[in-house]
């Protein structure tokens, strides 16, 4: 029998528990957050709704009503950069919020966003994803439907962030199997993202790389943060004003990027999504 277990397929380390391990292991193919589990979905080209869910003789929207959940016409497809990526991290956002672990996820292509650095220290001390416009180059990010009450507990996680409606014309967005979807949400950072030559914005492969790279280039963050990740991580998680002058020195050193290109205010939404 397989194990569809987040531990079972390698997929349960908790970026905010972890912050060395951020952004965690992203989605690797369209399945069903369900509590403990990632069911693989069976992505052929129609609307999301309806994919067949493994190891349940139903399609997806079938097995949520079923289960007493908003199906995938009352849920908003968000977007992911970072850690929203990462079903492990969902899942503890929403247990801490008390709700119900039911999300449908799945990579998909986005032409025109890429994933950056953002301008701030989170509080579990890693220095988060942020998206940037990045004209027509294709990257592979993730996608999450959440519901009404889902929303709401995920944007009390991202303070930092707007959360700005996506225009699939503007920037194409297509799922695996071929559906394009139509709109979506992406959260934006509120300070934009981080470039350390003040032109081109940064990418981090992974957590310690870039907070090596950041140390390396700021002698300022060095003498504040370092000498390396694992201390940068023990100074500021826990301690605001640790996270506050280490973003105050991002300002200083002249690496913020403004990200002209991508949606600013929050709005447009299904008239059932509550804000």
């Amino acid at each position: 029998m397989t194990d569809h277990t987040l531990r079972g397929l390698g997929l349960d380390a908790v970026p905010v528990l972890s912050p060395l391990a951020y952004p965690g292991r992203p989605v690797p193919w369209p399945g069903l957050l369900l509590g403990e589990e990632l069911l693989p979905l069976r992505a052929d080209g129609g609307p999301v709704g309806s994919w067949a869910v493994g190891g349940r003789d139903a399609g997806l929207d079938a097995v949520l009503r079923g289960a007493g959940l908003p199906g995938t016409d009352e849920r908003l497809p968000v977007l992911a950069v970072g850690s929203n990526a990462c079903p492990a991290q969902v899942r503890h956002k929403l247990t801490l919020a008390g709700l119900p672990v039911a999300v449908p996820m799945s990579p998909l292509r986005v032409r025109g966003v890429a994933a950056g650095v953002s301008a701030h220290i989170s509080l579990a001390g890693y220095v988060s994803a942020s998206p940037y416009a990045s004209g027509d180059r294709v990257a592979t990010l993730a996608v999450g439907w959440l519901d009404a009450e889902q929303l709401t507990a995920v944007d009390a996680t991202e303070p930092h962030y707007h959360r700005v409606p996506v225009d699939g014309d503007a920037f194409p967005m297509t799922l695996p199997g071929g559906a394009r979807l139509p709109s979506a949400a992406l959260y934006v950072h509120r300070h934009g993202v981080l470039a350390l030559d003040g032109r081109t914005p940064l990418t981090a492969p992974d957590q310690p790389a870039l907070l090596r790279r950041l140390l390396g280039a700021s002698a300022a963050l060095r003498q504040l943060l370092g000498p390396d990740p694992d201390a940068w991580v023990a100074t500021v998680a826990g301690d605001p004003a640790a996270r506050a002058a280490g973003a105050e020195v991002f300002r200083r050193e002249g690496w913020l990027l403004r990200t002209p290109g991508l949606p600013t205010l929050a709005g447009t939404e299904p008239p059932w999504i509550a804000s």
